[in-house]
C-alpha cells in the first residue's frame, strides 16, 4: 500500500544574521511565522506578540504549557509603555538596566496589543529590551513586540548558539538567525513591578543587590503561583539528574567543574572557568551542560557551584540560573 502522507519538512538550518536575512525574518514574523534569533542571554523563539495564532505556534513548537507566560521583547521604553503601566520604580529600573537582561512584569494596559495567550490570561505583561543588535534590528523591522521564550523544547537546556536551536527545534520553525554565541548565556532576571512594589520572580544575571541599589527593597515572590517564565518546578534541565556539591565523581558520570581545583576524573569533563571567573562560567553553563549531556546518554552529567538554586522534579534535578559563588565543590548529574 502506498504511503500518501506528506513527507516531513527538512530541518531549518541557521542563516547568518545579515541585514538581508533580518529583513526576510521580519517578513516571516509579520506573516505569522516563527523565527529563532539571538539575544545577549539565550536564543529566543520569536513570534509577533500581537498575533494570537503566531503565539499559539510557540506553545505548540516548544510543547510549552499554556499557563506559562511569555516575555515580549521590545525595541525600547516607548514600545513597552504601550503594553504595560510603568510607574516611577519601573522607569528607574529600565533607565539603569535597559537594554539588558532584565524583564519587568507590569500591570497590563487596557489597550495592550499583546496576545492574551502570551500573558497566559493574567492581567500583567512581561517586557524586556534585549541588548543585542540583531534582536533590536529584528524588532524594529517587524514593527511589533516579539514574544520569545528560549528556543528549545520546553523544560530543556536553553540554547546559546544557533546550532543548539537547530538541534532541538529545527523542524518546527521557519528561520534561524545566527548571530554567534550568546554573550551572557543565562536567562534574564525577572521582576514584578506594580507602583513602588518590586518583587523578584526569577533570579538571573542582574542581582537583587543591584536592583535594590536602584529601587530600594525587593521582595521575594511567594511560592506557588506562576507569574513569569522560569517559575515552574522543572526548567532549564538536562536529561540527566543533577547531583550538586559532590566532592568525587563515580564511574558513569561526567563532571562539570568550576575553578582550578577539581576532583580526579577519567570520564567526560568540562570546566565552566578554569580561573573561577563567574561571568565566563555563566556564559558557558548551558552550552557545556548540553555537551556533557550528549556525551553521557542514559547516565549523567555534573554541575558546579555551592549556591546554585535547585528544585527537584520527579526524574530530573533542575535549577534557576542564579550566579554561583566561588567554590571548589562540584556537583554531578546522574541518570
Amino acid at each position: 500500500m502506498t504511503d500518501l502522507s506528506s513527507p516531513s519538512p527538512p530541518p531549518v538550518l541557521p542563516v547568518l544574521a545579515d541585514q538581508d536575512a533580518i529583513g526576510r525574518a521580519a517578513g516571516l514574523l509579520r506573516d505569522g511565522g516563527l523565527v529563532a534569533f539571538p539575544t545577549e542571554t539565550v536564543y529566543g523563539l520569536g513570534a509577533d506578540a500581537t498575533n494570537d495564532a503566531a503565539v499559539a505556534r510557540i506553545f505548540e513548537a516548544k510543547g510549552r504549557p499554556q499557563f506559562n507566560p511569555l516575555i515580549s521583547h521590545v525595541s525600547g521604553v516607548d514600545m513597552a509603555e504601550t503594553l504595560g503601566d510603568m510607574g516611577e520604580a519601573a522607569r528607574k529600573l529600565v533607565q539603569a538596566f535597559w537594554p539588558g537582561p532584565l524583564t519587568l512584569v507590569l500591570p497590563r494596559r487596557a489597550d495592550c496589543a499583546v496576545s492574551l495567550l502570551a500573558s497566559a490570561g493574567l492581567d500583567t505583561v512581561a517586557v524586556r529590551m534585549p541588548d543585542h543588535a540583531t534582536a533590536q534590528a529584528l524588532i524594529r523591522r517587524t514593527g511589533h513586540p516579539l514574544a520569545a521564550p528560549s528556543a528549545n523544547p520546553s523544560g530543556g537546556v536553553s540554547p546559546t548558539t544557533a546550532q543548539h536551536v537547530a538541534d532541538g527545534l529545527g523542524d518546527r520553525l521557519d528561520m534561524i538567525l545566527d548571530g554567534g554565541p550568546c554573550r551572557v548565556g543565562l536567562e534574564s532576571t525577572v521582576i514584578a513591578v506594580d507602583g513602588d512594589r518590586v518583587r523578584l520572580l526569577r533570579p538571573g544575571t542582574i542581582t537583587r543587590a543591584a536592583l535594590e541599589a536602584v529601587c530600594g527593597p525587593v521582595e521575594t515572590a511567594a511560592p506557588g503561583a506562576i507569574e513569569a517564565p522560569g517559575m515552574m518546578a522543572s526548567h532549564y534541565a538536562p536529561n540527566a539528574r543533577v547531583r550538586l556539591n559532590a566532592t568525587s565523581v563515580t564511574p558513569g558520570e561526567a563532571l562539570l567543574a568550576l575553578g582550578p581545583d577539581v576532583p580526579a576524573h577519567q570520564g567526560p569533563m568540562a570546566n565552566l572557568s578554569v580561573t573561577g571567573d563567574l561571568v565566563e562560567a555563566a556564559a558557558n553553563l548551558f552550552a557545556m551542560l548540553r555537551t556533557l549531556d550528549a556525551q553521557t546518554p542514559g547516565r549523567g552529567t555534573s554541575a558546579v557551584g555551592s549556591t546554585w538554586s535547585v528544585r527537584r522534579g520527579s526524574d530530573r534535578s533542575t535549577g534557576s540560573t542564579s550566579t554561583p559563588a566561588r567554590s571548589k565543590s562540584v556537583a554531578k548529574l546522574a541518570s
